[in-house]
């Protein structure tokens, strides 16, 4: 799998600009292809080539103080844009037929013309034929875009990476003695963002404790009573393979 990530990771620059420039217009300016390279970089370990440089700097970027966003926004990146009339059966390959596959001069489903407010509210979709002589698509018809998470079911272990993606927002880390008697005072706000299952990012309390031993900063963090004080983000994440990566990004 990774063999064939680096053999196609070339030419997604291509396929990306292809892809954005086949989508109808309100389409284009809702999404934001970087992150459809961010998640095929990702997965194939970071390979190196142009769009997976780009691609991890925006990565980077988006941890980086301030604000602290989630860095895989894969709401953005739209995999269910098919242009087959036959979805493929394996999720994995769902990604490659959005990007790769163009036998048709534009995609066939319509798009969303008003914000979506009830993710649950059921809706009726319009769907193109190569014959039809008409592309424009009823307003009550049009297909709602996803928002907040994948736009395809990635709940399969083909895409565990995704969910393997962590990101520790140390917002102070503070220890220091006071007082006659040298008390050790000790205090810190952790956070931790996850994802669910189908690319939905939140965010959770969490301590210093639970940091990864990768991160940097707080080692002797409760050996006696140094003085310390910290600030970062941390992110970490395993890959296709199951290699394991991360970045910090000291403030």
């Amino acid at each position: 799998m990774r063999h064939l990530f680096k053999k196609l990771l070339p030419s997604v620059a291509v396929a990306l600009t292809v892809t954005s420039s086949l989508l109808p217009m309100p389409a284009r300016a809702q999404t934001y292809p970087i992150d459809c390279a961010i998640l095929l970089c990702l997965s194939g370990g970071w390979p190196a080539s142009v769009p997976c440089a780009r691609a991890r700097a925006e990565f980077i970027r988006r941890i980086t103080p301030w604000p602290v966003e989630p860095p895989l926004q894969i709401w953005r990146c739209p995999m269910g844009a098919s242009f087959e009339s036959a979805p493929a059966s394996n999720s994995a390959d769902r990604i490659f037929e959005a990007f790769f596959k163009s036998n048709s001069a534009r995609s066939r489903h319509s798009f969303a013309t008003h914000e979506v407010t009830d993710l649950d509210e059921r809706i009726e979709v319009a769907w193109r034929t190569p014959d039809a002589t008409n592309y424009l698509v009823p307003a009550d018809q049009a297909l709602q875009l996803v928002q907040d998470r994948a736009d395809i079911d990635i709940s399969g272990p083909e895409f565990n990476f995704v969910q393997s993606i962590r990101v520790f927002d140390v917002r102070y880390a503070r220890q220091h003695e006071s007082g006659r008697d040298g008390d050790c005072n000790r205090s810190a706000t952790v956070v931790l963002g996850t994802y669910g299952t189908q690319g939905d990012f939140a965010w959770q309390r969490s301590s210093i404790t639970a940091l990864p031993a990768a991160h940097a900063g707080l080692e002797r963090w409760g050996q006696n009573c140094p003085s310390i004080y910290h600030q970062s983000v941390f992110v970490d994440w395993r890959d296709y393979e199951g290699n394991y990566g991360f970045e910090q990004v000291n403030y």
